[in-house]
């Protein structure tokens, strides 16, 4: 059990409860402050509050007692892999959209964690038990290339090329409307939202992390195709923070379709949109052990490229649109 214990500044009289503890504690969303509150864990002047709710008036003693979640550890489980590149040192699969990465609260089981225990019987130890060979993470609902250590080594050495930034990914996404410039660099800082702390968001520099992205237009899709202007763009990661990409086209006007949490649309659009529109789709890297260049594609899921003229669909190992 951790407590954290606060005094309210006068500069912050009227505000929610919940409101100021997620603020001031930046680990914790909204909802876990609400969570806490109903379950007794947050004191306001020595006493339980009323609701998460209640207004500050400045100068209250807030305690806020937060337990430790319950350790999880990953079983390997019968799950579907599209292997795209595998040997001894590493296996680079090809995520199907819905998949979690590595098990989490709310997804105890059913991820590519437990999927691959079960193809590989050994990964690397990673950062922590449940995300053994996990190097990179992927959203739940983008597909495409996912590279996986198997052994410590391996991992090493591919942190190092992503901490380095020599790994190349590029991704495919369809956006609303059509970017006024062709090509361009996307350069904002990103941290978490200052109200919504499930959400990511530019900010100043002192108040999140450098974040480069650059992108170039491979398709303008008139609005009598899909029910409204699209463009495809190739969107090329410099950094990887959290929903970068996703972040740093709503910032340029143009969110990714289907991405409800940054505003893409989701309707008036044919067929309708199943998910966020962003596919993991050419990984370039040395290989961990040998440092020969690995260049890998991820076709085109269905549920993509039912957006796309025929010839703009790639083929497997196909490099360009």
């Amino acid at each position: 059990m951790k407590a954290h214990r606060l005094v309210v500044p006068l500069s912050a009289a009227g505000a929610r409860l919940d409101v100021f503890l997620a603020l001031a504690l930046p680990h914790l969303t909204r909802s876990r402050v609400q969570s806490l509150v109903k379950s007794g864990h947050v004191r306001v002047n020595g006493a339980p509050p009323a609701k998460a709710g209640q207004s500050l008036r400045g100068g209250e003693h807030l305690e806020l007692e937060e337990a430790a979640p319950p350790p999880l550890h990953a079983e390997p489980q019968d799950i579907a892999l599209e292997v795209i590149f595998e040997d001894d040192d590493l296996i680079v699969i090809d995520k199907p959209p819905g998949l979690v990465t590595h098990p989490a609260p709310g997804h105890a089981d059913g991820t590519l964690v437990n999927a691959l225990l079960h193809h590989c019987r050994t990964l690397s130890a990673g950062s922590a038990a449940m995300r053994p060979g996990i190097v990179h993470r992927l959203d739940k609902d983008t597909s495409g290339l996912l590279a996986v250590a198997k052994n410590d080594a391996a991992h090493q050495a591919l942190a190092a090329q992503f901490s380095g930034r020599t790994i190349d990914k590029r991704y495919l996404a369809l956006v609303r409307g059509w970017p006024r410039r062709q090509s361009g660099k996307m350069e904002g800082p990103i941290g978490r939202h200052p109200v919504d702390r499930k959400k990511m968001t530019v900010v100043r520099l002192e108040r999140g992390r450098h974040a480069l992205t650059t992108y170039r237009t491979l398709a303008q899709l008139e609005a009598d195709c899909v029910g409204l202007s699209v463009a495809l763009l190739e969107c090329r990661l410099f950094t990887g923070r959290t929903h970068q990409i996703r972040v740093h086209l709503k910032h340029l006007g143009h969110p990714i379709l289907g991405d409800a949490t940054y505003g893409g649309p989701s309707s008036g659009v044919t067929p309708p949109v199943p998910r966020q529109m962003l596919h993991a789709w050419s990984l370039a890297l040395a290989h961990p052990r040998t440092g020969d260049l690995l260049r890998l594609i991820a076709p085109i899921p269905a549920d993509f490229a039912a957006y796309l003229p025929r010839a703009l669909v790639l083929a497997p190992g196909q490099e360009s649109v």
